[in-house]
């Protein structure tokens, strides 16, 4: 998946780790951390608004 423009997340530490990166992509988005670029999870629309309404419903520790 070369060639993205990833965007970290706004609550990244002033290192710019700790985070976590999004692309937008044909299909949908790629998401990763910004410590381990290598590993990426891809997902379809469909895909990524599934995973924001699971995340949204969790409830915070």
């Amino acid at each position: 998946m070369s060639g993205l423009n990833w965007v970290k997340s706004s609550f990244s530490d002033e290192g710019g780790n700790n985070c976590v990166e999004v692309a937008v992509t044909e299909d949908g988005a790629a998401l990763r951390e910004s410590d381990e670029p290598g590993r990426i999870l891809a997902l379809p629309r469909e895909g990524l608004s599934a995973l924001l309404v699971a995340i949204k419903q969790t409830p915070s520790p």
